[in-house]
């Protein structure tokens, strides 16, 4: 099939009066529609929940571990007899 013939098969597609569809189909697309928007909405709401509280455990570790902080050093001998 050259380029003309899918391009004139797509046209005679286009050209076509449409069937009319059922009218419970517009129902069930609204309906699964607004259950995917949900569901999207509640993982979005998750992740920012998950996101917020890895902020939140990484805030309290850094200041209680302080990693920023060298630790003393233990190599050192003790200073006595001076």
């Amino acid at each position: 099939m050259s380029g003309n013939d899918r391009e004139a098969a797509v046209r005679r597609l286009l050209e076509r009066p449409a069937r009319p569809l059922p009218p419970e189909i517009h129902a069930e697309a609204v309906r699964r529609g607004g259950r995917m928007l949900r569901r999207r909405a509640l993982a979005r709401r998750l992740m920012w929940l998950l996101l917020c509280a890895a902020a939140v455990a990484f805030t309290v570790w850094a200041l209680t571990a302080r990693p920023w902080v060298e630790p003393p050093s233990d190599t050192t001998p003790p200073l006595t007899g001076w």
